[in-house]
């Protein structure tokens, strides 16, 4: 099998497969993605008199049969191959003989691999907004069915003012605006064309970049093809970052649901089919699900951590240390889509204890607002503060003596 950077000789086994790493496995996510840009700069080479028309037709037609064929889980990478660029050119060269080495004219790997990785990071942040503009829908209806109940909010996980379901639920639409806005930025970060910019010192062959922009639905080109490589991990932290927001939401909602939940509590039931068991004591119910969508924001930021530390202090240009960032923002985005998928089944069956959140709202928070009470008869903040905590303090003293008695 032909390596597209073939010079005549082999790898030591040890250090192919070191440097192969998980590529040839991480790439059958990339198949699509790199065979939609290669028609797109197929189209381009046949504009500018590389190709001819009929030897465009059979290269489109060849990559569209593999394109039918990774649907079909029939397309294989070997590990020989290194990657899915690779794996393709062998296919095409095979098929079509000569004219499958034509190709890679006026490309290089690196924008080659550029711009799949940006085709499929616009397609699931795309996924991430959508899905998280569904659970802000859920939300909404959650808060429709139960915004009169009450329950206490708390600081310093003590008691400390009335709240109410709708509140609580409503800070999390805010904030998932907010995440919103921040995916927004890293899809248009991300929606920049990198094809034409070689190894990242451009191509010497008038290629119309622009075209292949239009062609693949990017809003612009890069101008400087030496920023493209120095892109690599700055876009993946950014995309990484801006799903750790919607990741940390989910966590606070895991968390709160976690202790509020508990039969100490009780304001919030889970659904059974929501709880496994233990096996060995059979009266649990365990909020499993909540906690793994409490742990996974950990895991996020961690892809985060990962992918800036592998990729500072390089020089510009590329370097073979971004091919350590692919898989944890691959694994970064679906990891988040499919954590957003949960978040919308529990606000779709999660239910409120109007009555244990009821009984919760005993009088000491209520303290503030006997606080404005006086302020509004004349009384200065700061006597009123205190006038409010002496009596406090004074009947918590006499409950201590009944409960001594």
């Amino acid at each position: 099998m032909t390596k597209l950077w073939d010079k005549g000789y082999s790898l030591n086994p040890l250090i192919e497969d070191f440097t192969v790493g998980r590529d040839y496995v991480i790439d059958r996510r990339l198949i699509y993605y790199d065979c939609v840009a290669s028609q797109a700069h197929t189209e381009m080479l046949g504009e500018i008199g590389i190709l001819t028309k009929s030897e465009v037709q059979s290269l489109l037609r060849e990559l569209d049969g593999i394109i039918r064929l990774n649907k079909n889980g029939q397309f294989v990478i070997e590990k020989e191959q290194e990657d899915c660029h690779t794996a393709i050119e062998n296919h095409l060269t095979k098929k079509l003989g000569d004219l499958g080495k034509k190709i890679h004219t006026g490309r290089s790997r690196n924008d080659q691999i550029a711009a799949a990785l940006r085709l499929y990071y616009k397609d699931k942040l795309t996924d991430c907004i959508n899905e998280t503009k569904k659970l802000i829908g859920v939300i909404k209806k959650f808060i429709q069915k139960y915004q009169e109940i009450q329950l206490p909010g708390y600081t310093h996980m003590r008691k400390a003012m009335p709240s109410s379901v709708s509140l609580w639920a409503g800070s999390f639409i805010e904030s998932m605006n907010d995440n919103l806005k921040s995916l927004k930025l890293a899809y248009h970060l991300t929606d920049c064309s990198p094809l034409g910019s070689g190894a990242g010192f451009g191509v010497p062959l008038n290629v119309d970049s622009n075209f292949v922009a239009h062609r693949l639905g990017f809003k612009r080109v890069f101008k400087n093809p030496l920023y493209v490589q120095n892109t690599r991990g700055k876009l993946e932290a950014t995309i990484l970052h801006s799903l750790g927001q919607v990741m940390f939401d989910l966590n606070k909602i895991a968390s709160d649901l976690i202790l509020f939940s508990m039969p100490e509590f009780g304001f919030f039931i889970l659904p059974d089919e929501f709880c496994t068991g233990s096996s060995i004591m059979p009266q649990k119910k365990n909020p499993d699900v909540l906690e793994l969508l409490r742990g996974q924001y950990h895991i996020i930021t961690s892809y985060e951590y990962a992918v800036k530390q592998s990729t500072a202090n390089l020089i510009s240009g590329y370097n073979r240390d971004f091919q350590l960032t692919k898989e944890p923002t691959m694994e970064g985005l679906e990891t988040t889509i499919k954590n957003l998928l949960v978040a919308q089944l529990l606000f779709t069956q999660l239910s409120v204890n109007k009555e244990r959140c009821e009984e919760a709202m005993t009088e000491e928070l209520y303290a503030t607002e006997s606080v404005y009470t006086l302020i509004k008869n004349g009384v200065p903040f700061r006597d009123a503060y205190t006038q409010v905590a002496k009596k406090i303090a004074k009947e918590s003293e006499g409950n201590k003596h009944h409960n001594k008695k």
